[in-house]
């Protein structure tokens, strides 16, 4: 959510309005006033479908897609009018364009990732960057695979509902909701996207909204009380994190005589001891500057945020994008991107030893001062010079 409200405030600071339609989960509220931007509850909250105590299975994303696709239809269909664009981002936005292109107005796909922009040169759920194990041939029925199963998800209640609205039907609900021209709101150091897609992508930078909120006194006392901890925090991914993934972590660092610095997440993650001190919301901006490394999931914002901090980083993916930028951080030499299978104290021991060294340190400090920060402003003033958008 931080991205989107990145790009609000950097539209308001232009001058101009902008609204966020986002899941009515605590957090994200609680973000958006922060910012001091308007919000419209859309669809479910996310924490009551990636906090479950499983990972969503096959027959509930078919339950879940036409809920999504209406509650987009209804929500952007009542605030949308009088707007001059819709950015939609996010799992498969089917309805955003729908709305956009009925009222007439702008319309843009962004990503936070080249995972979710559809390439023809890799294989769908192939790690982005690397070249597919399969042929050409395999390669575009793969494809056209990847194409059939959106559709098989979205396609009867997105054209249920545009023939409500006197839309006509559309065969490909993938290609038209990312157009030829989407964007990729990434830092292109952390997520390069020349040659790696058929689509013409605008890469804006990635959307950051600035933090200035001071530490808490008593985590600046925990800081000033020796080296520099570990930062350990599965956010809102915790709940699908390995079993006692807070203990393995915490006894990996005892092994490296670091102390811990752990975020409870959404799965409400405890440690003990002196050496441990337990955070909630904090703000990564100013603390990851202050830690030894970063051991987290690999969501898009952490790992910027890390890597902007030039601090190492262990990634331990768990679902979505977190594999490629587990990928992302090992091709760049500023951490390790641990391998799928469940972490041990063994193997995240060895991959902080990766990350606490010398040279991982002085990698990731180079590529931390080559960070950018203005994507939110670029893709502001993309929007403020007004069309062609994407789509129209």
């Amino acid at each position: 959510m931080e991205p989107l409200a990145g790009l609000a405030v950097a539209l308001q600071e232009l001058g101009a309005e902008a609204t966020v339609c986002a899941p009515p989960d605590d957090d994200f509220e609680a973000l958006l006033e922060r910012a001091g931007v308007p919000m419209v509850p859309l669809g479910p909250s996310v924490k009551s479908v990636v906090a479950a105590p499983k990972p969503p299975s096959g027959h509930a994303a078919f339950e879940l897609a036409p809920r999504l696709v209406a509650a987009r239809f209804e929500t952007l269909s009542a605030v949308a009018p009088g707007c001059d664009a819709i950015v939609a981002t996010g799992l498969m936005p089917a309805g955003a364009r729908d709305v956009a292109d009925k009222l007439g107005i702008g319309y843009v796909l962004a990503g936070f990732h080249l995972g979710g922009i559809p390439s023809q040169h890799f294989s769908p759920g192939a790690r982005p960057g690397t070249p597919s194990p399969v042929g050409e041939t395999d390669r575009r029925v793969l494809w056209e695979h990847d194409a059939q199963r959106v559709n098989e998800l979205y396609g009867l209640a997105l054209n249920s509902q545009r023939a409500a609205i006197g839309l006509p039907p559309i065969d490909n609900v993938r290609d038209y909701v990312f157009t030829e021209h989407p964007w990729l709101a990434a830092d292109p150091t952390l997520c390069p996207s020349k040659g790696m897609t058929d689509l013409d992508v605008v890469q804006t930078g990635a959307w950051i909204l600035r933090d200035d909120r001071p530490l808490a006194d008593d985590l600046e006392a925990f800081l000033a009380a020796g080296e520099p901890p570990v930062y350990v925090g599965f956010g809102s991914m915790a709940a699908h994190a390995p079993k006692e993934i807070a203990r393995t972590t915490i006894e990996a660092c005892r092994i490296h005589g670091r102390r811990i610095l752990l975020s409870r997440g959404w799965a409400d993650l405890a440690g003990d001891g002196e050496d441990c001190f337990v955070v909630g919301e904090v703000n990564q901006q100013a603390l990851f500057p202050r830690v030894a490394t970063v051991v987290h999931h690999g969501g898009a914002g952490t790992t910027t945020t890390a890597a902007r901090a030039g601090v190492p980083q262990v990634v331990v993916p768990l679902i979505a994008d977190q594999p490629y930028w587990a990928s992302r951080v090992e091709a760049l030499g500023i951490g390790v991107g641990h391998e799928r299978s469940a972490p041990t104290v063994e193997s995240l021991s060895t991959a902080l030893g990766v990350a606490l060294a010398a040279e991982t340190q002085a990698q990731a400090e180079t590529v931390g001062a080559a960070v950018k920060t203005d994507g939110a402003l670029v893709a502001a003033k993309l929007l403020l010079d007004g069309p062609p958008y994407s789509g129209t």
